[in-house]
């Protein structure tokens, strides 16, 4: 009788990660303040991290949520467009800086195709979101040389 294999075992390792959402306004004014009310006024999620990307008639709002499954909840029950992303979340504090985690994707050839940081960090540690080329193959680089991986639960 075989046995299935967990997940984390069927590529070698899974790395945690959280769940962004790029939501799409028009570019109003008040539009972003809105948005940043639904948060603040929800009980069962809140926002960690806010990037704003901005053209002449539309914005486009990244935000990683404490709870991706409320947020998706709240902002489709508000009628607002979004899609979603899966992000790595590094912790930079010691010897891991920027400059290492860099390196070490660098070295893999892995290209980090955005990152901003987090408002909300658990350990007063500096913390990145990274969207990367492959986000398994960056796990598994980034946890050989001992930086912190974040997932959801991990979030305050």
């Amino acid at each position: 009788m075989s046995q299935a294999l967990p997940p984390e075992t069927a590529r070698a390792y899974t790395p945690p990660n959280v769940r962004q959402f790029s939501v799409f306004l028009d570019n109003k004014v008040g539009k972003l303040l809105a948005l940043v009310r639904l948060f603040d006024e929800a009980s069962d999620v809140h926002l960690c991290s806010l990037a704003v990307q901005e053209s002449a008639e539309y914005g486009v709002i990244r935000i990683i949520p404490s709870n991706a499954d409320a947020a998706r909840a709240l902002l489709r029950a508000h009628g607002l467009s979004f899609s979603e992303l899966d992000l790595l979340i590094v912790e930079l504090c010691g010897h891991h800086s920027l400059t290492s985690m860099c390196l070490c994707l660098l070295g893999a050839e892995l290209n980090i195709r955005f990152a901003y940081p987090l408002m909300l960090a658990p350990n007063s540690a500096p913390t990145i979101a990274l969207a990367v080329d492959d986000l398994y193959l960056a796990g598994q680089l980034l946890r050989r040389k001992s930086f912190r991986l974040l997932g959801e639960g991990d979030l305050p």
